[in-house]
């Protein structure tokens, strides 16, 4: 189906499997590693007068993704994919906010200045803005370029909280849950209906051109895949999330048929047990934080999750540490989405063989 991923119809078999906890033949792992220095393409290069206009140059943001796909080895299970990415704050410039952006990442400018009816009544999604005919634009020149070759997603969409907390700016809305709780739960309720279309005309667009559906997080399955997420959460009190946030995040994973949601910071982990109760969430992105990722240090996390029969993700597992995983989870459910060490085939090769014979927990 796609020339960079020729087995893609049973590493999707093997996805589907995954979200529900089964496993076809392994378990699910992603191992990349680059194609030999013979093979290797050079980099687009391009001078531009600013960061911006870099991020904004829609023909070297594609040749840079077509480079980057070219040189790599998407082995097992991992999949080639290309998405338009404007920064994780993209949704919240369809209202108006304006984006600054840096080497690797953007960030949004609040346009909120408070909750009166005159200010409300100005913030709407707007789908003649610039940004999202900028990501329209990215997301029809990443198809022309895929062809059958690899796979586009959807871009990085953050709705509910993290939409209101970049409309406002985060410390104004921790005083704004005390003194207008029932402001933001309106508000909450709008951008998450405006949230929701979004994403559908993302879908439709690319599932009309033959797309699985996939994003930022590499991972895919059959109908609509999604991850939700709220980072605002971890700075509010666990009844404030329930309230506020919960609902909204309820009504994007019942619009979808496979979620998993995005779970970032100590600070976060308390709501995992609330999580784990919504069963439109199948799945578990755990993201510890810069300093904390070593995967090992958070398996009675994983424990958890697998004993409330839930898939998650387990990224960035060296490849001396596998008889470790083996020992401490069960293998269903569970998605390798990096081997660490993985130079060439023969590295792939024998981690995938060691994987494979995972079938049950020693």
């Amino acid at each position: 189906m796609f020339d960079l991923k020729p087995d893609f119809e049973r590493v999707l078999e093997r996805y589907e499997a995954w979200w529900h906890c089964q496993i076809v033949d392994r378990p699910l792992v992603a191992i990349a590693f680059p194609v030999p220095d013979a093979r290797r393409l050079a980099p687009p290069h391009k001078q531009h007068p600013t960061v911006r206009d870099r991020w904004l140059d829609t023909q070297y943001v594609v040749a840079a993704h077509e480079t980057r796909l070219q040189n790599t080895v998407h082995y097992a299970d991992a999949l080639p994919i290309a998405y338009p990415n404007l920064g994780p704050e993209v949704f919240s410039a369809f209202y108006g906010c304006e984006l600054e952006f840096g080497p690797t990442t953007s960030w949004s400018k609040p346009i909120l200045t408070d909750w009166s009816k005159q200010s409300l009544s100005q913030l709407r999604l707007d789908t003649d803005n610039f940004y999202f005919r900028k990501l329209n634009e990215l997301t029809d020149a990443l198809l022309e370029a895929a062809k059958d070759t690899f796979i586009v997603g959807y871009t990085d969409l953050h709705g509910g909280g993290d939409a209101i907390a970049a409309f406002r700016d985060p410390q104004q809305l921790l005083f704004d849950t005390i003194e207008h709780p029932h402001a933001i739960k309106r508000l909450c309720d709008t951008v998450t209906t405006d949230f929701l279309s979004v994403y559908d005309h993302f879908h439709q667009k690319l599932s009309a051109a033959g797309m699985p559906s996939t994003t930022w997080l590499p991972v895919t399955g059959k109908g609509k895949c999604h991850v939700p997420s709220n980072d605002f959460s971890c700075m509010i009190a666990d009844e404030v999330f329930e309230d506020l946030f919960v609902p909204g995040i309820i009504r994007e994973c019942r619009h979808m048929d496979r979620c998993i949601y995005h779970l970032d910071g100590p600070q976060a982990l308390r709501y995992l047990d609330r999580l784990l109760e919504i069963p439109e969430i199948h799945a578990i992105q755990w993201v510890a934080g810069a300093g904390r990722n070593y995967w090992a240090d958070w398996i009675h996390v994983y424990q958890r999750i697998q004993a409330a029969n839930k898939a998650m993700q387990i990224p960035s597992v060296p490849a001396e540490d596998l008889d470790l995983l083996f020992q401490s989870l069960h293998p269903q459910g569970v998605w390798i989405s990096s081997v660490i060490g993985i130079e060439n085939q023969h590295d792939a090769d024998a981690a995938l063989a060691r994987i494979a014979q995972w079938t049950t927990k020693t």
